[in-house]
């Protein structure tokens, strides 16, 4: 999931605050919301200097609402919705889109779902067709849903040989044990082999429901032709209580040293709690990020790369979610050098805790991070996604003007406020990955003794 502030990229653009690129107003009036009485919530935003539309139907149910029995449930619909429908075969939904020249697909987060297409302007009525008929009429047939089995298990299988995705999910299961946030997306293989027709109707029946459901869209259409196609077909949908519930999460600062003989890098996790994507410190925590390593000049990046030589990936990263957050820093390296590279990132950190960030740095992560913000919703599908998710969070679009407005307002004061509690050693949590070799770290080691 990503936050209301993206994440930096590695080429700024330098704004200023004072010269908006967008007059407030006029971006408020190309962005419409409209509820309908069944509780379906529809946001669109008009681009009348494009040809292209992106479409989303989001579903507000993610993987952390799962029972632990279930794991994988959740993904596991996303996928079936595409094996067929009441009016659709599984070729007729892929050629469907194909045909057009647009794009078909769909993600599940741990909080949400999205079924997108991106078209132009001309298709949209047969696009949004497609996306409510995958997520109105599923078949769910058991002779899929065994097929389907079968394919999200080679999907599992090909994640845990990708070294750079397991060291990940070790940490997550480990950092949020015991809560759903810490299982897998894709779900395990015992689970996966273990959900069948009734329980993946039931699931879809209560996700599903037009009061569980957001319908976004950005480009060159109107907000009333949107609400129409959006009557036409979920008009008749009833509301349906969904029975879940967030529960909060706590976290867990464990080490954890896995060996894996296999692989010639080691692969290293560090990660610590974090504010909620909701927080009112998310502008100074994405400066944060991009301070420590979010970008070629960031700190992590220069001295463990550029002056030490110790890795050829390392960088930090926010994830937030509705009621909790993880901030991270990964980094691959050699077996004779993981206690270094884990050294140089605590330095790093303790230096941020202890020495408020210098002037110039900030002017630069500050306008390294507006760069990527401007730049990050150039494209119909970043718009439609960002203007979802500050629907699903925050109940109203927030405009380019605030969100920049915001960023500028971070001080060196807020980012070490921050740093002060979060980056505690006795909160932190280590995954490390790859042929130890016998490497031992403790949490005296973390703590610098």
């Amino acid at each position: 999931m990503s936050s209301p502030v993206t994440s930096p990229v590695t080429n700024p653009v330098t704004v200023s605050v004072d010269s908006p690129i967008v007059n407030a107003a006029a971006e408020h009036q190309l962005i419409d919301r409209t509820v309908l009485d069944n509780g379906l919530t529809i946001v669109s935003e008009r681009m009348p200097h494009v040809r292209s539309v992106t479409m989303g139907i989001w579903v507000l149910n993610g993987s952390r609402r799962e029972e632990a029995a279930e794991n994988g449930i959740t993904h596991f619909v996303e996928h079936m919705v595409f094996k067929g429908t009441s009016h659709r075969s599984a070729e007729e939904i892929a050629r469907s889109v194909d045909s057009i020249g647009g794009n078909l697909d769909a993600f599940t987060s741990k909080e949400n779902v999205c079924f997108n297409a991106k078209v132009l302007d001309e298709h949209v009525p047969l696009a949004f067709e497609v996306l409510a008929d995958l997520v109105l009429n599923p078949l769910f047939r058991t002779e899929d849903i065994i097929r389907e089995q079968g394919v999200i298990l080679q999907e599992i299988k090909m994640d845990e040989d990708n070294p750079d995705y397991l060291v990940h999910e070790i940490f997550t299961q480990n950092f949020w044990k015991d809560h759903p946030l810490g299982r897998p997306i894709l779900g395990t293989k015992e689970t996966v082999k273990l959900l069948q027709q009734e329980k993946l109707v039931d699931y879809f029946q209560h996700c599903f429901a037009p009061n569980n459901l957001l319908i976004a869209a950005a480009g060159n259409l109107e907000h009333e032709r949107l609400v129409d196609l959006a009557r036409r077909w979920f008009d008749d949908q009833k509301r349906m209580p969904n029975g879940h519930q967030d529960l909060p999460p706590a976290t867990h600062a464990r080490i954890v040293l896995r060996n894996k003989k296999q692989l010639e890098q080691v692969q290293i996790c560090l990660g610590m709690p974090a504010e909620s994507l909701l927080s009112e410190n998310r502008y100074a925590w994405s400066v944060l990020n991009t301070v420590v390593g979010g970008g070629m000049s960031s700190r992590l990046f220069q001295n463990i790369r550029e002056r030490q030589g110790l890795a050829y990936a390392v960088f930090s990263d926010l994830n937030p979610y509705r009621d909790a957050g993880l901030f991270g820093v990964y980094a691959g390296t050699g077996a004779k050098t993981v206690r270094q590279v884990v050294v140089s990132i605590l330095k790093e950190l303790r230096d941020l805790r202890d020495t408020p960030v210098p002037a110039e740095e900030l002017r630069r992560a500050k306008d390294n991070l507006k760069g990527s913000l401007m730049l990050g919703l150039e494209s119909t599908g970043a718009r439609m996604s960002n203007l979802a998710r500050q629907q699903i969070y925050f109940g109203r679009s927030i405009g380019m003007n605030e969100l920049l407005e915001n960023v500028e307002r971070v001080t060196a004061e807020d980012v070490q406020r921050i740093t002060s509690t979060a980056f505690d050693p006795a909160k932190m949590a280590l995954t490390v990955l790859g042929n130890l070799n016998g490497l031992r770290i403790t949490r005296a080691d973390l703590m610098g003794s």
